[in-house]
């Protein structure tokens, strides 16, 4: 059923799911069906008649990180999440952010701009020697500079690293310090517990191992940050209320990070998706996808002149590796010629993961439950083919 409902299996051997997974047919249908209903009858009535439907995207997206929706705010994606999270923290010259050296490239590019613009310094929690941050070091960086910020990726996209967020939320909770998680990579692919995490923000996309539609997104506001008054900067008409001509009042929930402006069809695809992965049951990708990385990246390990560069105590659905005798592009588009989707990454995307490998770029696969043993045997095939 996974597969039949996945019409792009029968075009692609998709390992490229840490960039966007293959849409499943009820995600196309709720969308398909939305846009038809705005043909017909004009966008905001659309609307107005999808209310119910639409308000289940906040039901879906908080009963897959057990919250409320009332903590759940869409946005256009996980960077626009995470601007928007960072817009909210009134920074100022001084404060320090301590952060991890496994962190998505445009979350450090925003901690650099802060730095730039008011100030801020940026603190990097050191690695343990087998990959992945060291919380106790991390927590002792967090007793001596009392942060504005931590902040911690889940997942990078250039590793199959799994960050112990967790073990890092209970040093920020005991503490008392602002924590933000980005977890774009993990939503969809691995169960993800707010209240376990200890987190105040979080971040994701769902056009990723949610299998949503591209240009959508989420952020989790805990409620000890909605009671603290933290507000995005440009806050706007659907977040606030203008109450008199020189004043406005955020509104009371996470609504307050949104914009007025919606995609609707997307927004009621992301819902369909959300659905659709709680249906299969987000322990059983978890086993199915992180089984099939690692049997993918035993077979490439085996591979003459393969090296497979991801480390860490625990490791998901992304694999990484290093091919001697290529260069990025004709690599990637030798895998596009036999129909396998892949995806590349640069230094410049992990400065100082790629620094530490002493590599300048590598090529990432990325199954998901969806995928068979078969497409795995296919793609190491692949590579050793190309490697010989």
């Amino acid at each position: 059923m996974l597969r039949a409902d996945t019409p792009g299996c029968e075009q692609v051997t998709h390992f490229n799911n840490a960039g966007c997974g293959l849409l499943a047919t009820p995600v196309l249908a709720a969308m398909v069906e939305h846009l038809q209903m705005e043909t017909r009858i004009g966008g905001y009535e659309a609307a107005a008649a999808r209310t119910g439907q639409v308000k289940g995207f906040y039901a879906e997206i908080a009963a897959l990180i057990n919250t409320r929706p009332e903590n759940i705010a869409f946005a256009a994606s996980a960077t626009h999440a995470y601007s928007t999270a960072l817009s909210s923290i009134p920074f100022e010259a001084g404060d320090v952010i301590v952060t991890t050296r496994n962190d998505f490239i445009s979350n450090q590019i925003a901690f650099l701009s802060l730095a730039r613009r008011f100030g801020v310094r940026v603190v990097h929690a050191p690695d343990l020697p087998e990959g992945g941050v060291d919380v106790a070091a991390m927590a002792t960086l967090l007793r001596r500079h009392r942060p504005k910020l931590v902040a911690v990726t889940h997942i990078p996209t250039n590793s199959g690293l799994i960050q112990p967020v967790a073990a890092v939320g209970r040093h920020c909770r005991e503490l008392d310090l602002l924590y933000l998680v980005d977890a774009c990579q993990s939503v969809g692919q691995l169960p993800i517990d707010v209240a376990e995490i200890g987190c105040d923000l979080l971040t994701a996309t769902c056009r990723k191992f949610l299998r949503g539609p591209r240009g959508s997104g989420f952020l989790y506001v805990s409620d000890r940050v909605l009671a603290a008054g933290y507000e995005p900067l440009f806050i706007d008409m659907h977040g606030s209320r203008w109450t008199s001509p020189g004043r406005y009042e955020p509104v009371a929930t996470a609504a307050r990070f949104e914009e007025w402006e919606f995609p609707y069809a997307t927004v009621l695809g992301c819902a369909a998706a959300v659905a659709y992965a709680r249906q299969v049951g987000i322990d059983a990708i978890a086993r199915r996808s992180t089984a099939l990385a690692a049997r993918l990246r035993e077979r490439l390990a085996a591979v003459p002149g393969v090296r497979v560069l991801d480390h860490g105590e625990n490791l998901g659905a992304l694999v990484t590796f290093q091919i001697h005798g290529w260069q990025p592009q004709p690599f990637k588009t030798a895998m596009d010629a036999r129909g396998i989707n892949s995806a590349l990454s640069f230094r410049e995307f992990a400065q100082f993961d790629f620094g530490d490998k002493e590599v300048d770029w590598c090529l990432r696969l990325s199954p998901h439950y969806y995928n068979t043993t078969e497409e795995i045997t296919f793609v190491a095939g692949t590579v050793a083919e190309l490697a010989r």
